[in-house]
């Protein structure tokens, strides 16, 4: 039996901080919020498109081994000690494209844009993730509007039958 391959997209987190117009905002207000706004954004990107969504934090200035944990289902790492996330991206890349996976990079980061797509990833600016973003909440909307629309539907139907006819079609849905 083939193993289902699962596409998996590396998000440089301060980049896209630094180029989204809300995550922007929200970035003078303070970055922890920003961070976590864009870490939202992406776990319901994940949750819509099925893909591993890795958002790596730049911490090369700080001391430490650097963090790596799950939030909101996606993966979270900031690189450890003297790494930049770009060099992270770069590492990570490698191990998933190794098993042969569709590897995505986000970022508008043109330098890594180049490195990425010569170890054979695929790359997405910013401005195309975010865009992808926006068209899947609308998608997302669009479902549980007619979702919605389906179930008040159903109910005004289901009022006007009498309860003999529902216990009716009750027992024909189970089987008997």
């Amino acid at each position: 039996m083939l193993k289902r391959r699962t596409d998996v997209i590396l998000v440089d987190g301060y980049n896209m901080i630094g180029d989204w117009p809300e995550l922007v905002k929200l970035k003078d207000v303070g970055l922890e919020e920003a961070r976590e706004k864009l870490v939202s954004m992406l776990a319901d990107y994940q949750g819509f498109t099925g893909m591993r969504v890795y958002v790596v934090f730049d911490a090369h200035q700080t001391t430490g081994q650097g963090a790596s944990y799950k939030q909101h289902g996606l993966t979270v790492v900031y690189t450890k000690e003297k790494e930049t996330a770009d060099e992270c991206i770069e590492r990570i890349c490698a191990e998933w494209i190794n098993k042969r996976r569709n590897v995505y990079v986000a970022t508008s980061d043109m330098a890594e844009q180049h490195v990425i797509f010569g170890q054979g990833a695929l790359r997405m600016s910013a401005r195309e993730l975010l865009q992808e973003i926006k068209e899947n909440a609308k998608n997302i909307n669009h479902a549980i509007k007619e979702r919605d629309f389906n179930l008040q539907q159903r109910s005004v139907v289901e009022q006007r039958l009498s309860d003999d006819i529902r216990a009716k079609l009750e027992q024909m849905r189970r089987g008997k």
